[in-house]
């Protein structure tokens, strides 16, 4: 993969009356074969900052990139088509092509498993099937700068796992730049190797995700669920901020890890060891970035 900046946002600011939706101070490069998983609580800025960079909101600052419109594919959370026609003439239409004469196109539909939508009108078909649909018209352009907003917003999780595992497989080894906005943190395991966490329309952070993880979890973390007895055995443990269902016990040693680990089999307690939790990493991204009276 390689390391071509692809586009460029400095001293980012948007507006809307006297609220400010979105600020970003610090410089953020999105480059070539990136995986970014933009993540927030509603409010935080996401779609604002997907529509400054397509110019579909008024912004001051700067956004410097080399990419036409044309050469950034978007995926937003409502697309609506007509409802007039079978789903396999709204395809043909706007991509400009026939499905039996484009080869990429039907690999696209049976990597999908959309077959047997084809012939269906689109306000008949369910909510993992229009989001395949919309997958479809997105991947087709091939563009080498992809937003996908919510790509799995509404749906079950058996159907999310199955939509994201196929997107993940997909761009395995493409040389395209993906952003990726979602609340579901697993999906962004599977899919981001960068995070940009967003709060109250501010920059939390923005890097690799390992780097992350190291920054504000240390070496491993190890998840419990949370019992008054649990908190009292691992009391003189260091705890990172987490969920109030959960306890999470950092590790910065392989040692430490080791402890904690005897103990919990000592007590038969079940727990998660991970190198790469996002949820704890935003949870501790955003305590660190209040703590310090951001």
């Amino acid at each position: 993969m390689g390391n071509s900046p692809l586009l460029s946002i400095e001293n980012l600011t948007v507006s809307y009356g006297k609220e400010t939706a979105l600020s970003i101070e610090r410089p953020i490069t999105i480059e070539e074969g990136d995986r970014i998983g933009i993540i927030g609580s509603n409010g935080a800025g996401k779609t604002t900052l997907i529509k400054s960079i397509l110019g579909l909101v008024k912004y001051q600052g700067n956004i410097y990139t080399s990419l036409t419109p044309e050469m950034i594919a978007t995926h937003m959370q409502s697309n609506e088509y007509t409802d007039a026609m079978a789903v396999r003439h709204i395809m043909e239409a706007v991509l400009g092509t026939k499905i039996s004469k484009n080869k990429k196109l039907k690999e696209l539909i049976s990597y999908f498993e959309f077959e047997g939508c084809l012939k269906k009108k689109y306000k008949h078909l369910s909510g993992g099937q229009k989001q395949r649909f919309t997958i479809i018209m997105v991947m087709m352009q091939d563009l080498p700068l992809t937003f996908y907003d919510e790509v799995t917003s509404g749906l079950d999780f058996e159907t999310r796992q199955k939509l994201v595992e196929k997107l993940a497989a997909w761009y395995k080894d493409k040389d395209v730049s993906l952003c990726m906005v979602s609340h579901y943190y697993e999906e962004l395991e599977q899919l981001a190797d960068k995070l940009l966490i967003l709060d109250k329309g501010k920059v939390v952070d923005f890097g690799r995700k390992e780097d992350l993880f190291q920054k504000y979890c240390g070496r491993a973390v190890i998840v419990l669920n949370y019992s008054k007895e649990k908190e009292e055995l691992f009391q003189n443990y260091k705890k990172l901020a987490a969920p109030p269902h959960l306890i999470a016990l950092s590790c910065d040693t392989e040692e430490m890890e080791r402890k904690i680990t005897e103990t919990l089999l000592k007590n038969n307690m079940d727990y998660t060891r991970s190198a790469r939790d996002i949820e704890i990493i935003y949870t501790n991204a955003k305590e660190r970035f209040y703590g310090k009276g951001a």
